[in-house]
Formats: structure tokens, C-alpha cells, sequence
């Protein structure tokens, strides 16, 4: 995407799956590309395919629940590539339960990942942005949102952050920020693998029980998600903000 050149990008949760798709595609649109996870050395097969590919990249190891984490992370990035101004809030685990086994800790460790997480990044980056009076914030939600089986707490979550996206796109627009989330159906990922791990359900048997649901007819990729975030964080989509764009081969929402 045009205008991009320079920047700099903040993509949590992007050792693996869906982040690190984001993320080299974010090298490859030109970004400058700060790789956050909870294991730094985790990150390194991400930065080596963008720097390899003539980008700049940084791994970064953080737990985006924990405050201070979140700001020397930040601080970091700052100082190594860069002042960010584009932030792709990733960073998920899965906790499932249904409603009456779910224990406090299933319960309160999703929510600080997905929600605290996402709160203490945007806060933290926000204020790059504001200054340069330019900016883009994703937040991945998921078609969960909408409500399924087992996942009262990730739904929850997912939900919350459709309404923390809409409250920054009003806060931040008159900056030259905008905010948006993108919600994934059916994507083929460690985490959609573990689901079905969890449920007793060969992932091919899962795999296959989704597409017929879903019009397309196939199963998402990290690559499809990819390409919605990175047009939403392009120069060109600024007149789009406070939207939850679904990524799932058909309507949803």
C-alpha cells in the first residue's frame, strides 16, 4: 500500500498464526515491523523472513496484560525502529468451557489478554500516533463474538472489543487515527487445531463440518486476514473507522 514507507507497526501475539501472517505482510506493504510476543525468541523466524526480504523488524517478548510489560515494550520499539503509529492487537488464547465448568481463571486470563491486552496497547501507542496526527489500530475480534458454544468468556472478550474499537474510532478520529476490528470465521490455526484437540474431533473432520457452512466454500487462511488488516491500516483507508469488517467467506454480524 502507497504511503506506508517508514512507518512503523505493532503487531501483538505475532509469533505464529494469524500475527505473523499480519505481520509479514506488513514488512511486505513496507512497515517497519515490531514482532510482540510472550516468548521473544519465538518471534525470530518472523523477523528473519522480513528482514531477509529486504524490511526492518524487531522481535519484542511481552505479556500485554501486565502494565509495565506493555510499557517498556513500547518504550522499546520507540527507540529501536521507531515512533509507532499503526498497532494490530493480535495477541489471544483460548480458554474453553462451558458456562458451569468454567472456572474464575479460565475466565479472568482471557479477558486480560484479549481486552486488558488490547486496552494497555492502544493506550500505550496511542500517544505516537496523536502526535504524528496520524495513526491505524486494529483489534482482532472473531465471528465468536456473535456467541458460541463453550466460549462464553472469548466471546465476551471478542465482543468487548467490537465496543473499545467503536469508543477509540470517536475518541482518536480527530487526530488522523482510525480504529477498526477485524473478526476471523474458520481460520486453519494452532488455536482452531487445539479447539478441536479439545472437542475430540480430528481438525480434517472440524475442517470439513465448517465449509458447509460457510458459503465460499473453503476454510480461511492467516493470509485472508492479513489482507483485511493491511488495507485497513493503509493510507488509503482513513475515511474507514469504528467498523467490524467480518472475515468468514460469508455475512455475518
Amino acid at each position: 500500500m502507497s504511503g506506508t514507507n517508514g512507518r512503523i507497526a505493532v503487531v501483538t501475539g505475532a509469533a505464529r498464526g494469524i500475527g505473523a501472517a499480519v505481520a509479514r505482510r506488513l514488512g511486505t506493504d513496507g512497515f517497519a515491523v515490531a514482532v510482540l510476543d510472550l516468548d521473544e525468541d519465538a518471534c525470530a523466524p518472523v523477523v528473519r523472513d522480513i528482514t531477509e526480504g529486504g524490511g526492518r523488524a524487531l522481535a519484542v517478548g511481552v505479556d500485554v496484560a501486565d502494565e509495565k510489560a506493555v510499557k517498556d515494550a513500547v518504550a522499546r520499539v520507540a527507540e529501536e525502529l521507531g515512533p509507532p503509529t499503526t498497532l494490530v492487537n493480535n495477541a489471544g488464547i483460548l480458554r474453553d468451557n462451558l458456562l458451569f465448568k468454567m472456572s474464575v481463571d479460565e475466565w479472568d486470563s482471557v479477558m486480560d489478554v484479549h481486552l486488558r491486552g488490547s486496552f494497555l496497547m492502544s493506550r500505550a501507542v496511542q500517544r505516537f500516533m496523536t502526535e504524528a496526527k496520524w495513526g491505524r489500530i486494529v483489534s482482532l475480534s472473531s465471528t465468536s463474538a456473535l456467541g458460541n458454544r463453550g466460549q462464553a468468556n472469548y466471546a465476551a472478550a471478542k465482543a468487548g472489543l467490537q465496543g473499545f474499537t467503536k469508543t477509540l474510532a470517536i475518541e482518536l478520529g480527530k487526530f488522523g487515527v482510525t480504529a477498526n476490528a477485524v473478526a476471523p470465521g474458520f481460520i486453519e490455526t494452532d488455536m482452531t487445531a487445539a479447539t478441536a484437540a479439545r472437542m475430540g474431533v480430528d481438525f480434517e473432520d472440524l475442517k470439513k463440518a465448517a465449509v458447509t457452512q460457510i458459503p465460499v466454500g473453503r476454510t480461511g487462511t492467516p493470509d485472508d486476514v492479513a489482507h483485511a488488516v493491511s488495507f485497513l491500516v493503509s493510507e488509503e483507508a482513513g475515511f474507514v473507522s469504528g467498523q467490524v469488517l467480518y472475515v468468514a467467506g460469508g455475512p455475518r454480524g
